[in-house]
């Protein structure tokens, strides 16, 4: 008989092996059980969560700021400086040269006064140190006294009037007594007449009437100030030419501040100048 025909004969199961397998399997039935308890447990407690990590709000991403766009410097552009506007010029048609009235009228050997026998319509007296009471045009007058008060409270000088307003006849007189034309005006053509002139000394006496006042301290500071007060040195040494009188310091006639001002910044010092007009060096007849 061959082996594949052979009946199969199984050999008994050892008493030893029986007991392996029935620890093998309650083994493995404990370890069933173990873990089926374990998936109870999970399952009727719920899982724990896992913790998730706290969201963070995001913070917000901080925006950066725009850096300026430099702005380039524009380069000056060079201009012609502008001058400042001229002062107005001088009005030299203000008041009249010719009518006797004006602090302006200009009266020499060439230019008489119109009439020649005028007189001023507001002659007052004026309160200075004098040696005849001198009378003047009342602005004139106010004018004198601020100025010898001026030399009084700025030099400490004392000045005093030799002569001032002059009418026709009286200049009638002072020329008949002393006919000399380089150095007495003819009745008619004196400033005197006008009642805008004063003949100023110290009043002490010293070189008054004199050249040689030119020379004292009153007559230095008249030369310098007098025009702040509106006074013109009228005859002066260097000019005889264009005035027709010889030097006389003590000389001197009111044409107002403005003009004064306006010829002493000029540095003009004759009125025939000052207005264009002719040199007055002698009488026309």
């Amino acid at each position: 008989m061959t082996a594949a025909h052979q009946p199969s004969h199984r050999r008994p199961v050892s008493p030893r092996v029986r007991r392996n397998r029935v620890i093998a399997f309650g083994v493995l039935a404990a370890a069933l059980a173990i873990l089926l308890v374990v998936l109870v447990v999970n399952i009727a407690g719920g899982a724990t969560p896992t913790p998730v990590a706290a969201t963070k709000t995001p913070s917000a991403t901080p925006t950066a700021t725009p850096t300026p766009t430099p702005t380039a410097t524009p380069t000056p552009t060079e201009t012609t400086p502008v001058a400042p506007p001229a002062p107005p010029a001088f009005d030299k048609a203000a008041f009249s040269i010719d009518d006797p009235l004006s602090p302006w009228v200009v009266v020499n050997k060439t230019r008489p006064l119109n009439p020649v026998d005028y007189t001023p319509p507001d002659l007052v007296a004026v309160p200075v140190a004098h040696t005849w009471d001198p009378l003047l045009r009342a602005e004139a007058a106010a004018a004198i006294v601020q100025m010898f008060d001026a030399a009084s409270a700025e030099a400490g000088l004392s000045l005093a009037s030799n002569s001032a307003y002059r009418s026709y006849s009286s200049q009638v007189s002072v020329y008949d007594s002393e006919p000399d034309d380089a150095t007495t005006a003819r009745p008619g053509y004196s400033e005197h007449q006008t009642g805008w002139t004063m003949d100023i000394g110290a009043a002490s006496g010293n070189c008054s009437l004199n050249t040689c006042f030119g020379d004292t301290t009153e007559g230095q500071w008249l030369a310098a100030n007098a025009y702040r007060f509106g006074f013109l040195l009228r005859y002066p040494a260097d000019k005889v030419d264009v005035t027709g009188f010889s030097f006389e310091p003590w000389h001197y006639r009111y044409i107002g501040v403005s003009l004064a001002t306006e010829m002493h910044n000029t540095g003009v010092t004759t009125l025939e100048e000052f207005f264009g007009l002719p040199a007055a060096p002698g009488y026309l007849n």
